[in-house]
């Protein structure tokens, strides 16, 4: 194991490690309200996660954006404009958290009309929506920290906000939920503490780590037009990128529904196998991001390459190990999430997709993280428009024949494309940069 291997585990794995504990909040707050004698309880969690989900999912540029710029200022030891980086990307998602929080009512029934929930999970979701909403400056503000944190090549910090947000939201909800009888409201009361608890630690943590930053105090307004346009033209890029990616994802779902209740399980269950396969490869991503950037910025090109091998090196490791490990245990898997007969049946005919997914998907995800390492923004959007072109068309001229099939292979066909067109632009466009 060469250095750069050790650079890559002590940043991947910490993330990892994150992304396993991410879910964990949404699965806290189902089991508790699981517990309350109606589905209707369950439901409206479900699609109130769903909304906040997507809508800072499209918000994620907050932190890729800030890890790839921080972590090239960080290459270049310009300490100033690491700290300008922090107060421009936090100034921008405070301003971002309070337009969400402004349109709260248009944004709710938007999400309301496309999900159409049934009106008793309808209502418990707008009482969920209507309290979860208030921890939008909370979770961009994280967004913006954590991808600091990744750019200074620290993510063991997110990690302990991690977990220490699920610490806080499963003994909050608890109280709340069974000690003074709040329910849907508790629950949702919890989720916006954990929030604001996570914000206060990783503040706390930037001043255990980074106080002596302080010392470049620096003013946005003093902040040049090239400076902000350079900041958004990164950022307008993967707010782009992930419309793409979304849209993707919401179809695949959609079209999945429209083949009846059956079809759309199987989907969501073999999707839970590639939200795992994410959770790992997201990890090495990171990396990407933090030491891509880092030696793209200090302009040492031998290192930045050797870090592109070895990172392409645990991918392939990983796609194997995924591989081997679905075939193994793709069925035993879902079986343990579902014991409807007739779902575990269908997905006989279909778990086998997933055995394609570390292979198709890979790449993608390693040259996303390099790719925002080095701001090469425009070829992710270029890569995510030109598979999300790809995969409409599949699902349009498959679906006819091969029904549900067609669908599978449009969406390995968008994993695979979006590797591949980023795999040659950047080997025609970026390697030989300095």
């Amino acid at each position: 194991m060469n250095q750069s291997d050790r650079h890559i585990l002590e940043i991947a794995i910490p993330a990892i490690v994150t992304n396993i504990t991410v879910p964990l909040l949404g699965l806290v707050d189902t089991a508790i309200v699981g517990h309350m004698g109606d589905a209707a309880y369950i439901g409206a969690i479900a699609v109130g996660s769903m909304i906040f989900s997507l809508v800072y999912w499209v918000f994620a540029f907050l932190r890729m954006g800030t890890s790839g710029l921080t972590a090239q200022a960080r290459g270049r030891r310009d300490m100033e404009k690491i700290m300008r980086l922090l107060m421009r990307s936090l100034t921008v998602s405070l301003l971002i958290a309070l337009t969400v929080i402004a349109f709260q009512y248009p944004l709710r029934e938007m999400m309301l009309w496309l999900m159409s929930p049934t009106e008793d999970v309808r209502m418990l979701a707008i009482s969920y929506f209507n309290i979860v909403v208030w921890g939008a400056p909370a979770v961009l503000g994280l967004y913006s920290l954590s991808g600091w944190f990744i750019g200074m090549q620290n993510s063991r910090i997110m990690l302990v906000v991690s977990i220490l947000q699920n610490v806080v939201n499963i003994i909050v909800s608890l109280l709340l939920v069974y000690g003074l009888g709040m329910k849907v409201e508790g629950v949702a009361l919890g989720t916006v503490i954990a929030q604001y608890a996570g914000l206060l630690v990783a503040v706390l943590m930037w001043l255990r780590f980074y106080r002596r930053m302080l010392r470049w105090r620096v003013s946005l307004l003093k902040d040049t037009m090239n400076d902000w346009f350079s900041f958004f033209r990164v950022n307008s890029d993967i707010f782009l990128r992930t419309l793409f990616l979304v849209a993707v994802n919401l179809y695949f779902t959609s079209v999945g529904a429209r083949q009846g209740a059956v079809i759309l399980a199987v989907n969501t269950l073999l999707m839970q196998l590639y939200l795992f396969l994410s959770y790992f490869t997201d990890g090495f991503a990171y990396a990407g991001e933090a030491l891509g950037g880092r030696y793209w910025g200090a302009g040492n090109m031998p290192a930045f390459h050797d870090v592109v091998k070895r990172l392409f090196v645990w991918g392939g490791i990983l796609a194997l190990l995924f591989t081997v490990l679905y075939v193994a245990g793709g069925m035993p898997f879902l079986r343990l999430l579902t014991d409807e007969p007739q779902v575990v049946e269908a997905s006989q005919s279909f778990v086998w997709w997933a055995y394609l997914m570390p292979v198709a998907g890979v790449a993608a995800f390693v040259w996303d993280g390099i790719f925002i390492g080095i701001t090469a923004t425009r070829g992710m959007l270029l890569s995510s428009c030109a598979a999300a072109g790809v995969f409409f068309m599949g699902v349009m001229g498959l679906m006819g024949t091969m029904g549900n099939h067609g669908l599978w292979l449009s969406m390995i066909l968008y994993l695979a494309t979006r590797g591949i067109i980023q795999t040659i632009l950047y080997y025609r466009t970026y390697s030989m940069k300095p």
